[in-house]
């Protein structure tokens, strides 16, 4: 029986780059391995590796990962660090980092806030209207 389940990532020839750049972002983060052909990492506890596939296949909004964050400063930390030298915004807590990886950057209290009856549809229609989520914002609708 399998005992673990992690994701493989599909890079052109930079895998051990964006493990290292992983790695500086997320705590409790390391490089465990590098073959060349493949690179072992762990992020905050959870293995990942790394394959240099080549060019034939590229990343999409089709898979992404979920960073839930507990405050303000988590999400601007996350958010600023994963658009860096070469990734960009897109809307509602979604950004892609220099590699092309899907991220979703989003608040923990985000299910609390939507499930308001009287406040829930106000705040599904402000965040809509966001890129990086402003928790204070949303609170506050």
């Amino acid at each position: 029986m399998t005992k673990q389940l992690h994701p493989c990532l599909w890079f052109n020839g930079n895998a051990r780059a964006a493990a290292d750049f992983y790695c500086s972002i997320f705590p409790n983060s390391k490089l465990i391995s590098d073959s060349g052909l493949v690179v072992y990492f762990e992020l905050n506890g959870q293995l990942f590796m790394g394959l240099n596939g080549g060019d034939k296949f590229k990343f999409n909004e089709a898979v992404s990962f979920v960073i839930t964050c507990s405050d303000q400063a988590e999400i601007d930390h996350y958010w600023y660090k994963l658009i860096a030298d070469g990734g960009n915004e897109s809307m509602c807590g979604w950004c892609k980092d220099k590699f092309g990886v899907s991220w979703q950057v989003v608040p923990s209290v985000l299910g609390e806030l939507m499930s308001n009856p009287e406040k829930g549809q106000k705040v599904i229609e402000a965040f809509l209207k966001m890129k990086k989520f402003d928790i204070e914002t949303l609170k506050n609708v």
